[in-house]
């Protein structure tokens, strides 16, 4: 067993929120600057991004959770990611089937871009991507794990789109597979004031828009080696793995 530094909320250029210099590669090169042994693309609903991202991390001895940062039909963010590729491009159809059908305003929201390796462009997202989903949260979540996938509540700390911003309250019987509280506070301090989140694995990443926030905060992973079922088995604490606040 070894301690892997993760940080699992990325988003490239192709979310509208992320900075133009967040394209693949630039990522991957401040991850290995930062000490990153493993990554979460989580572009606004859409999961164009990880395929790219994961292969040239793999170069680099990184791996990539490979997902989105949906957003459902009460606006909350949630983390989704998956182990391969097949069930990643269903749940890109699920997404593209689900999201609400407005255009994006590049000079209102930002430019959407999917780039190569070379940071040419060769696709741009009409769709807006961040609109919210005409599902619930607990449609999104069966919708993920459906497909095999994990899934994980996003910054549930803040004020905005967020379940205790949107809904004030952890619903009953979600199955969430842990949840993530930003990098403003700690889990710890979040467990105190809402003590019904224990019972939860608790991660911590950056929600990175920008390179320079790649990794400002981590969460540390006790695996065999870095990989989808072991990180599974680490949310769940099976098999010796865990999770550890850094």
């Amino acid at each position: 067993m070894k301690l892997f530094r993760a940080d699992l909320h990325i988003h490239t250029v192709l979310s509208p929120c992320g900075d133009l210099d967040m394209s693949p590669g630039r990522i991957v090169e401040e991850a290995v600057r930062k000490g990153l042994d493993i990554i979460g693309i989580t572009d606004h609903n859409s999961t164009l991004h990880c395929g790219l991202t994961a292969r040239l991390a793999a170069k680099k001895g990184i791996f990539v959770m490979q997902g989105a940062e949906v957003t459902t039909k009460e606006e909350v963010h949630c983390l989704a990611f998956f182990e391969n590729s097949a069930a990643l491009e269903k749940f890109q159809d699920f997404l593209d089937s689900c999201l609400t059908p407005i255009l994006n305003d590049p000079e209102t929201f930002g430019f959407q871009l999917v780039v190569d390796e070379n940071e040419i462009i060769i696709h741009e997202e009409k769709k807006l991507l961040i609109n919210a989903l005409n599902k619930s949260i607990e449609e999104v979540e069966s919708a993920v794990h459906s497909l095999n996938g994990l899934f994980i509540p996003a910054h549930i700390d803040r004020r905005k789109n967020s379940i205790y911003s949107q809904l004030g309250f952890m619903p009953a019987g979600l199955k969430a597979d842990a949840l993530e509280v930003s990098y403003a506070i700690s889990p710890e301090q979040f467990g105190a004031l809402h003590p019904e989140i224990n019972g939860f694995s608790i991660t911590r990443s950056s929600d990175a828009h920008y390179p320079e926030d790649i990794g400002r905060k981590m969460t540390g992973f006790i695996l065999e080696e870095a990989s989808f079922q072991e990180i599974r088995y680490a949310l769940a604490g099976l098999k010796g793995r865990r999770i550890e606040t850094l």
